[in-house]
């Protein structure tokens, strides 16, 4: 068939106005799809640094002292632990309701051991510094221990001092914070470990 006769068929030029129309089509849908997928991933793209920007924003709030976020829910603990005692007979009674403790090391440097006296006077200084937070605290001995690389345990005497308290806000935290921070460097650790409510807390 002759290219004039081609173009002459009605049939191929039916087929071919309909070839056109479909890959017209396809190519809006595709434009459409595209654009959409770029506004959504706009979209994700904004939620994501909204995310992150809020977790920045709570990051720096507690960067100072991290038992901030732990003053701030504490409410709710104590409403619970009220509610539990209700109905007793110890409704009517005064009580302390949180416990703060600091493990005081018998080892500077990390490992090396230093005298009773040594260790004596980080207690006492440990003992006059939450007696004067909280209204008194008490001190009792123990034993840590831990296994080495080699697989073998060694262990440390370590004495705990505690109060308990009342109640518990921001700038006491920050009291206690600042005093872990001064007793980790008077004694070269590397960390000092303070619990609170029996969660563990370790202050560099």
């Amino acid at each position: 068939m002759c290219r004039a006769s081609l173009l002459a068929s009605p049939c191929l030029r039916m087929d071919t106005i309909t070839c056109c129309a479909t890959l017209q089509w396809k190519l809006v849908f595709i434009s459409i799809h595209e654009g959409v997928e770029k506004r959504m991933k706009k979209i994700v793209s904004g939620m994501i640094g909204l995310c992150l920007a809020a977790l920045l924003v709570l990051s720096l709030q507690s960067a100072t002292n991290p038992l901030h976020a732990f003053a701030s829910t504490n409410a709710a603990t104590t409403t619970e632990a009220a509610s539990k005692t209700e109905n007793s007979a110890l409704q009517s009674q005064f009580n302390l309701s949180h416990v703060v403790k600091i493990y005081v090391p018998s080892t500077m440097n990390g490992s090396t051991p230093v005298t009773d006296e040594v260790h004596a006077k980080y207690v006492d200084q440990s003992l006059t510094k939450f007696s004067n937070l909280f209204g008194g605290a008490t001190a009792i001995s123990g034993t840590g221990g831990w296994v080495d690389d080699n697989k073998k345990l060694i262990k440390e005497k370590v004495t705990i001092v505690y109060s308990f308290a009342e109640k518990l806000d921001n700038q006491a935290l920050d009291e206690v914070v600042a005093y872990a921070k001064q007793l980790k460097k008077d004694m070269t650790q590397s960390a000092i470990s303070l619990e609170l409510d029996g969660k563990m807390y370790f202050i560099e």
